[in-house]
């Protein structure tokens, strides 16, 4: 009876082989782990093949998402003792082929490409669609050394976070603290006393898939892999569930981690396939980690790498502040040396405004003098006038004391022979007036003013005053006449004066150390033209 039972079986597995075989690509194989090799259906896509873990050493696991039916080879080198081998083949668990010896009789030479001829044959078709495939090959002299291997015909399911627990010392030895079922988020704190952190999660038959990581959010970085799973913990139905102990020296500082359980396939590594990474996120399972440590913990290669971090940080700060200073101080430089460019060309362009509006003067006068007969005095003013002119037409910028007041007394001589008037040139014992320069000019225009609208109609009665003074560090230059003055609160409508006070602005822009005060004091006794140099000695 039992003969007939498993000649029936026999041959129902042969006819629902032989019409399976219809939709399989005999001329694509996949490895499938050890001496296996597997077929599959010709539209098949996304066939992820022998897989192996660290865990289990002899396993492999082919994940087949879109096969419905595989074909399963097996494969013998010719030195092989084929007739010691035995096969099983269990569907979800269930057996369906028992310790079967292989089919001599069915053998066929196969050449696999690298002149090494195998001696084949098939193990049989199975349904796999939403099943799982399982075939363990052994040899009678080796029983214990068995290759498993897992056809996956199901979606992988996602793995879940049963619990956490904390392990902490007491007086006694040791305690637990257990949350159970958490939420996506988790707050934990590890005192002095806490000593490890164990993860337990759901239990399936394809534990061995899975492998955990913990990932540091703030660097990115991975600070705890594992892929073995031990079983205890929590109990649920009286079953143990997988679960993995952790130090807390894994958690070297206060911050946010990420729990990451994911099966370990070879997405990228498949042929065929199409395998998006919002897909494979399906299979992942992330809970996040809040952790608050009492002590922080640092390795002395942390503290001399946060170390050389921070002096780097202050040293490349202080470098990139001294650059933009230095670059803010060189374009500030550069604005004030073009301003003062500015200002020295305008200063020119006043100085050349004051020499032909002094030399018109000066030809008005010799023309006077001519008119009036008075060839003698032209012939001396004429004389004075053209060493005057090349002092004037001089493009010096700054000239001595000296040598200005050397200009003022010839011009002063020039312009007595016009109009009788008597002048006077004093200065203190302490100026140096050869080693001490001023602008050109720069009293001259003040003089004329006091010769012209001052004292040109008093004659002999008129007197000017020069003084140059030293005031601490000040020079303080002074012109003063007793001609009628005039209002100070009226704008000026002489060239000479206006442009005076252009070049005094012009000159405080460019001797900005050094400020130039002007200060003008007249009345109908006379006007006292004040020229202040501050800080100028």
């Amino acid at each position: 009876m039992k003969k007939i039972i498993f000649t029936l079986l026999s041959f129902i597995i042969a006819l629902s082989t032989v019409n399976a075989q219809k939709g399989i690509n005999f001329s694509r194989s996949y490895p499938a782990g050890g001496k296996l090799l597997m077929f599959v259906d010709s539209s098949a896509k996304n066939v992820f093949y022998a897989n192996m873990f660290p865990n289990q050493p002899r396993t492999s696991f082919s994940y087949l998402p879109e096969v419905n039916n595989v074909s399963i080879q097996i494969n013998f080198r010719k030195n092989i003792n084929i007739e010691d081998y035995r096969y099983t083949v269990l569907a979800d668990n269930e057996p369906i082929v028992v310790n079967k010896p292989i089919n001599i009789a069915q053998l066929k030479d196969v050449n696999r490409g690298d002149e090494e001829v195998f001696r084949s044959t098939t193990l049989g078709t199975f349904p796999i669609k939403g099943k799982t495939i399982t075939t363990l090959v052994y040899s009678i002299e080796k029983p214990l050394d068995i290759e498993k291997a897992v056809y996956y015909g199901k979606p992988i399911p996602r793995a879940k976070i049963k619990g956490f627990s904390k392990r902490f010392k007491t007086d006694n030895g040791v305690d637990y603290f257990w949350i159970t079922d958490p939420k996506e988020r988790t707050n934990l704190t590890f005192t002095k006393k806490d000593e490890e952190l164990t993860i337990v999660k759901d239990k399936s038959d394809i534990d061995y898939l899975y492998y955990i990581s913990i990932k540091e959010k703030q660097t990115n970085k991975i600070v705890f892999e594992s892929t073995v799973w031990e079983y205890g913990g929590l109990i649920e139905d009286h079953e143990f569930l997988p679960y993995v102990k952790i130090d807390k020296s894994v958690f070297k500082k206060s911050g946010t981690y990420e729990i990451i359980i994911q099966p370990s396939i070879k997405w990228t590594g498949c042929m065929d396939c199409d395998i998006s990474p919002k897909d494979i996120e399906k299979y992942i399972t992330r809970h996040t980690l809040s952790i608050t440590l009492d002590e922080e913990n640092y390795t002395r290669k942390e503290l001399l790498i946060y170390t050389l971090i921070v002096a780097f940080s202050i040293g490349l700060a202080f470098l990139v502040i001294l650059y933009f200073i230095k670059k803010r101080n060189k374009k500030k430089l550069k604005e004030e040396e073009q301003q003062k460019n500015i200002a020295k060309l305008q200063l020119n362009s006043i100085r050349s405004q004051l020499n032909p509006h002094f030399l018109f003067n000066a030809l008005s006068g010799i023309q006077n003098l001519m008119n009036k007969n008075e060839i003698d005095n032209a012939n001396k003013y004429l004389t004075k006038f053209a060493r005057l002119t090349r002092n004037v037409l001089d493009d010096k910028e700054l000239i001595s004391l000296s040598q200005e007041k050397a200009l003022l007394d010839d011009y002063l001589q020039m312009e007595q022979l016009r109009f009788g008037f008597k002048y006077e040139i004093t200065y203190t014992e302490n100026l140096d007036l050869d080693n001490i320069e001023i602008p050109s000019m720069l009293l001259q225009p003040f003089v004329e003013n006091a010769v012209k609208h001052g004292i040109s109609q008093k004659a002999s009665d008129g007197k000017i005053t020069i003084t140059l003074t030293k005031q601490v560090n000040d020079l303080v230059l002074t012109v003063t006449d007793n001609g009628n003055g005039f209002d100070t609160t009226k704008k000026s409508t002489g060239l000479g004066l206006q442009l005076s006070n252009s070049r005094i602005a012009l000159l405080n822009s460019v001797y900005k150390e050094n400020r130039f005060t002007l200060a003008i004091q007249s009345t109908t006794m006379g006007t006292k033209i004040r020229l202040t140099l501050t800080d100028w000695l």
